[in-house]
């Protein structure tokens, strides 16, 4: 089958061909339809990322498809079944083996484009918000970097969930994106002085942050008394130290979150989360927002839309 794999880390991805991978005890076989990137293959790629799968290894975290095959043990899935995975790598190619606990059906209206955009920024989103910050209605949530893929649904999620929401984002045509997903108020990332423009909005109550570096220490100073935070990413490059002194005397909360790790110390989470989320899609509530979809062939420009941050939402690889 043919793939696209890292075969150094900090070069470009490889479309090798490499051995059809069969199912085993507890997998099925899915026929890939399309891989979502993420800011984390990034990472794999130049090898920092918190997982360091041996070279050569074949990039993409979540995938849409059709199960192929069934290994034993498994149950609750068939062939011929549509459905979602997160995998962690392994996603951009023509198949791949799966845990079936990992493994959601999806409608047979949901396009695979939709469907592969949907696990990682639904499922970081509602379990950070719901699960992890146990976030309530008319709370007020501070989401930084919210046009990206896991920021761009916190905003569309946390004002589903009846929050009034702060979205910050770079340049004028982001943050309309991020208007359109339902931020109640807007702030440019670059325009300054982030922590007195979020406190004259009443400060923030639950604070979402994939980015890190100085924006993360101007909202942690905007956090109201009793509020939490959620450091998810560090897209800035500067993974933040934080002050004991400040969390003392606001008895504030900073919340430890990795959305990947549930898909191994309690999938059951994940997939109640990810089943919840299926529900409101199908109900029309939400709908994943995709700037760009490219062929296999084209994952390193993918990657480049990533780099650049001239994405909003999720880029999507599509394998024929």
């Amino acid at each position: 089958m043919r793939a696209m794999q890292v075969t150094q880390h900090g070069s470009p991805l490889e479309l090798r061909t490499v051995e059809k991978p069969e199912p085993a005890d507890g997998q099925v076989l899915i026929r890939v339809a399309a891989c979502a990137l993420n800011f984390g293959d990034l990472l794999l790629v130049k090898g920092t990322y918190q997982e360091k799968p041996q070279l050569p290894f074949t990039l993409g975290m979540e995938i849409s498809g059709t199960i192929d095959a069934v290994g034993p043990n498994v149950k609750g899935l068939s062939v011929g079944q549509k459905v979602i995975s997160y995998i962690g790598f392994g996603g951009i190619a023509e198949f791949a083996a799966v845990d079936a606990d990992i493994c959601l059906p999806v409608p047979d209206s949901m396009p695979m484009v939709d469907a592969a955009a949907f696990p990682v920024g639904y499922g970081t989103a509602h379990l950070a918000l719901d699960h992890r910050a146990r976030m309530q209605p008319g709370e007020r949530l501070l989401v930084l970097g919210a046009s990206g893929g896991v920021g761009l649904t916190a905003v569309e999620l946390g004002k589903l969930m009846g929050a009034e929401v702060i979205a910050v984002a770079r340049g004028a045509d982001k943050l309309k994106i991020a208007q359109e997903a339902g931020a109640d108020h807007l702030i440019a990332s670059d325009s300054g002085n982030l922590r007195e423009q979020v406190k004259a909005l009443g400060g923030a109550d639950v604070v979402y942050d994939p980015v890190g570096g100085d924006l993360f220490k101007e909202a942690l100073r905007a956090t109201n008394p009793e509020g939490r935070l959620i450091p998810l990413g560090f897209a800035s490059g500067e993974v933040p130290q934080i002050p004991a002194n400040i969390l003392l005397v606001k008895n504030l909360t900073v919340i430890g979150y990795y959305w990947g790790g549930y898909s191994k110390t309690n999938p059951a989470v994940l997939n109640d989360s990810l089943a919840k989320l299926l529900e409101w899609y199908a109900d029309g509530k939400i709908k994943p927002h995709v700037s760009h979809t490219l062929p296999m062939e084209q994952a390193n420009e993918g990657l480049e839309l990533l780099r650049t941050r001239k994405a909003t939402g999720k880029v999507v690889i599509t394998i024929d």
